[in-house]
């Protein structure tokens, strides 16, 4: 492999792994926010907040580009599993 070859696969690999961990960190920040709601404001402001939906539509968009970027099966889905845990808790 030439070392062009090598330096492009190094920064795909590099660019995959900035992907993932911001899309948990934006999924983290969405849920922050939302409990942060949620204490100050109380549960029925956050149930009644038109938020939440925007919320739960951003998360989709980010597991999306989670998987058009190709990243490890498995990483995509531990994190598309901890995603909808979070989505899950909020119906209940």
């Amino acid at each position: 492999m030439s070392d062009s070859l090598a330096i492009l696969m190094y920064l795909k690999n590099q660019l995959s792994d900035l992907i993932l961990l911001n899309s948990i960190i934006a999924t983290e920040l969405i849920k922050i926010t939302e409990n942060t709601a949620a204490q100050r404001h109380g549960e029925d402001f956050l149930k009644k907040s038109p938020c939440i939906p925007e919320h739960d539509n951003l998360n989709k968009i980010i597991m999306e580009i989670v998987k058009k970027y190709k990243l490890k099966q498995n990483h995509i889905d531990d994190l598309e599993k901890h995603v909808l845990k979070h989505l899950e808790e909020e119906e209940n």
